[in-house]
Formats: C-alpha cells, sequence, structure tokens
C-alpha cells in the first residue's frame, strides 16, 4: 500500500513542514516587530482611534500618526510577507499531494525560504529596489512552478 503523501514519513511532507513552520514563524514574527517598532518609536499609528488615552498610549498625539519610516518598513516587509507566504504554503500543500522528488521538493522549499529571509534582510539593511526584486522573483518562481507542476499533473490524472 503506498505512503500517504501527508504522512511525517514522506520525506516530501516533512520538508514543507519545515519550510511552512519556518515562514508562519517568520510572519508572525514580522507583525511583533512592527508592534515593538510602535512602541520603541512611539508613533506609526494607523487609524485616529488610536489616539484614545490607554494604558500604552497614556500621551495620544497626532503626530503619532505621521508616517515613521522606522516603523513602516517593517510594515512594509509583513505586507510583502502577506503576499506571497500564504500562496507558498497552499502551493507547497498541494505540490506535497502529486508526490515530486524529495530533491525537486527540497530544492523548491529550500529556495524560497532561503530567498524570502535574504529579502527581509535586504529590506532591513535598505538595500536598493534591483535587489528585493530578484530575490521576490526567486520566490515567486519556485511558487509558480509549483502550481504550474500540480496542475499538469491533476490535468493528467482526469
Amino acid at each position: 500500500m503506498p505512503q500517504h503523501p501527508y504522512s511525517i514519513q514522506n520525506p516530501v511532507f516533512l520538508t514543507y513542514m519545515i519550510a511552512a513552520a519556518l515562514m508562519i514563524l517568520k510572519l508572525m514574527a514580522q507583525g511583533w516587530m512592527t508592534v515593538y517598532r510602535m512602541i520603541k518609536s512611539d508613533s506609526g499609528l494607523l487609524n485616529p482611534e488610536d489616539l484614545a488615552p490607554g494604558p500604552v498610549n497614556r500621551n495620544p498625539r497626532p503626530q503619532q500618526l505621521e508616517l515613521n519610516e522606522y516603523v513602516d518598513r517593517s510594515r512594509r516587509i509583513q505586507r510583502n510577507d502577506l503576499e506571497n507566504i500564504p500562496a507558498f504554503l497552499v502551493a507547497g500543500l498541494l505540490f506535497v499531494a502529486v508526490r515530486p522528488s524529495p530533491l525537486l521538493a527540497d530544492a523548491l522549499m529550500g529556495t524560497f525560504v532561503v530567498a524570502r529571509l535574504l529579502h527581509t534582510a535586504a529590506y532591513l539593511s535598505k538595500q536598493r529596489h534591483e535587489i528585493r526584486a530578484v530575490l521576490f522573483t526567486i520566490g515567486s518562481l519556485v511558487v509558480i512552478y509549483m502550481g504550474i507542476h500540480v496542475l499538469i499533473v491533476a490535468v493528467s490524472l482526469l
């Protein structure tokens, strides 16, 4: 009887589990990094109602709603992650189902994780757009490849 693709004994699923867990943790950590930067700078609030006094913001000021590059840079990284990581999570799970070779899965999923981490490092270190774009493109092409691979296998089974 063939092994279930979502078994922990399947090396492709194990690779997916590791890559997905890393990306989920990265995505969640980026949100906390944004909160940390907002608290540290006492700025970067987004909504007028955020100026209501509270236990954390005891002295609200209209200037707290002004753009703060330190906070906004982290927020942009988070938005970029939100545009990319969910697609990887879904495409990766579908990719596991079509039983690719472990070598191919390791290469693709590992490449995506490294590209996303390097993209964040490039963003944090204020690298120019071309560098970030190359790293975005690498991750995006991985997800596109996995999607096409899944589609080809699924259509061939009809």
